[in-house]
């Protein structure tokens, strides 16, 4: 990052109370870590790390750090609470019994975290050579230079969130996004779903979480990212294993019953009380396009388990709000919409899933669950328009449905949205921005659920 640019954002970030401008001088002069020509890197190769770091599953006692790679490397990071990282610890990629050596993409959880601190850490990898399991030698080290830093969740934590959704790799939709989401500079940012289109290469997956074609390369440097999946994100076939690329859950976080449910989260952030859920793909099980390769009803149910526990969770229960999170609405005013892609004359119509059965899965699952803890707000996507739905007869939840990535301006509704939500005089405040006018479309303010 260039010297002007950190030290613009950095103000940001101070006039926010996320960092001190201390602290942060202190992270801009702190001496560099080995270079990636020190490390005994061979001529002529090309750069190990050809990515920015990305901070993901963001937690009170956890972080997942990941970046790519462009050869066989071990990765790890070095971390600490003071800037110069005199009090750093190295963490592996991976976990017990052995590294996640890897070739595309590196992956490390940093656990034993405290609650709303903030955290210096810095990222590098040896290179791999590897012809058996008894001749394998390192021949090269590179460590980028930077030193990052994050800021823990936790119920003392800054009360301010982000959330986009349907980016669908729309370059032209991401970028100014992307630039809305640094400038507001939140606690955290929900990517609620379909930041893919249909991936069949990791190549493919890099190129959206890891090297988007965007300015702002560190987009997730800094700012922890939340993810709830979209049913494109399940289609392609890289995507069916999409945990390579984006880290599920530390298991730490649900009991042995609920590890499968890798995507769903229960994070408290000072006032606010997040909680997630994966709606699965849109099509029914059965419909023969996808050949059986979906089972999204029974993950549905389960999940209904899982969210029955986490909000009854002490730190969910006793927040004065909560929001949650899901791809594909659980209400629509029109009950004959199609939850998912639609065609007049196709031929398997019948597999496809109106919100009257939509209604019968996801809203009747976990609606009442949501009511029962005065669910506040759930804010979802999918159907690339924006929408406030109040709350009426069938639900007592508002309900936001986010934008899509159309920037033509030509059809109502249909732009790319930052949702942001932020404690204001004691009230939650959610300001929904147009981000193809720079305008904003719409305020609701909510006061405490009890």
């Amino acid at each position: 990052m260039k010297r002007r640019e950190f030290l613009r954002d950095a103000a940001i970030v101070a006039a926010t109370g996320g960092i001190s401008t201390d602290v942060l001088s202190a992270t801009l002069n702190s001496s560099p870590g080995m270079s990636e020509t020190e490390g005994g890197q061979e001529s002529g190769k090309a750069s190990l790390i050809d990515s920015e770091p990305v901070l993901q599953n963001y937690a009170a006692t956890s972080m997942g750090i990941a970046f790519s790679v462009t050869d066989w490397a071990n990765g790890y990071a070095i971390f600490g609470e003071k800037p110069d990282l005199s009090d750093g610890r190295k963490v592996w990629c991976g976990g017990y019994r052995m590294t996640a050596m890897d070739n595309e993409v590196i992956q490390i959880r940093l656990t034993g975290l405290k609650p709303n601190t903030l955290y210096y850490y810095k990222i590098g990898a040896d290179r791999i050579e590897y012809k058996d399991g008894y001749h394998i030698r390192i021949v090269g080290n590179e460590e980028k230079p930077q030193t990052y830093f994050f800021r823990t969740a936790g119920e003392g934590a800054r009360s301010h969130f982000c959330v986009i959704n349907d980016t669908h790799a729309s370059w032209k939709a991401i970028n100014p996004t992307i630039n809305k989401l640094m400038a507001l500079q939140p606690s955290c940012v929900v990517w609620n779903g379909d930041a893919c289109n249909t991936e069949e290469t990791v190549a493919a997956q890099k190129r959206i979480f890891f090297k988007p074609e965007i300015e702002r390369k560190d987009f997730a440097a800094h700012i922890p990212y939340l993810f709830c999946p979209g049913n494109h994100d399940g289609r392609g076939l890289a995507n069916r294993h999409l945990e390579r690329i984006w880290m599920y859950r530390q298991p730490e976080e649900r009991q042995p019953r609920d590890w499968d449910l890798g995507r769903n989260f229960a994070v408290r952030m000072g006032n606010i009380a997040l909680v997630g859920l994966d709606t699965g793909e849109d099509k029914l099980d059965g419909n023969p396009k996808f050949c059986n390769l979906f089972v999204s009803e029974p993950y549905r149910v389960a999940q209904q388990t899982w969210l029955r526990d986490a909000l009854r969770q002490p730190e969910i229960a006793s927040a004065p709000y909560l929001v949650a999170f899901c791809h594909i609405p659980l209400y629509d005013p029109n009950p004959k919409e199609n939850p998912g892609d639609v065609y007049p004359n196709d031929k398997d119509a019948k597999y496809t899933t109106d919100f009257a059965m939509w209604q019968r899965t996801c809203s009747k699952l976990w609606g009442p669950l949501l009511e029962e803890a005065g669910c506040q707000l759930l804010i979802t996507a999918h159907q690339h328009c924006v929408r406030f739905d109040n709350p009426n007869n069938e639900h007592k939840w508002f309900q936001i449905v986010g934008g899509g990535p159309n920037m033509t301006g030509k059809t109502p509704g249909h732009f790319p949205t930052v949702i942001e939500g932020e404690i204001k005089n004691g009230k939650l405040v959610i300001t929904v921005h147009n981000i193809y006018s720079g305008e904003v479309c719409g305020t609701v303010t909510f006061p405490v659920r009890f």
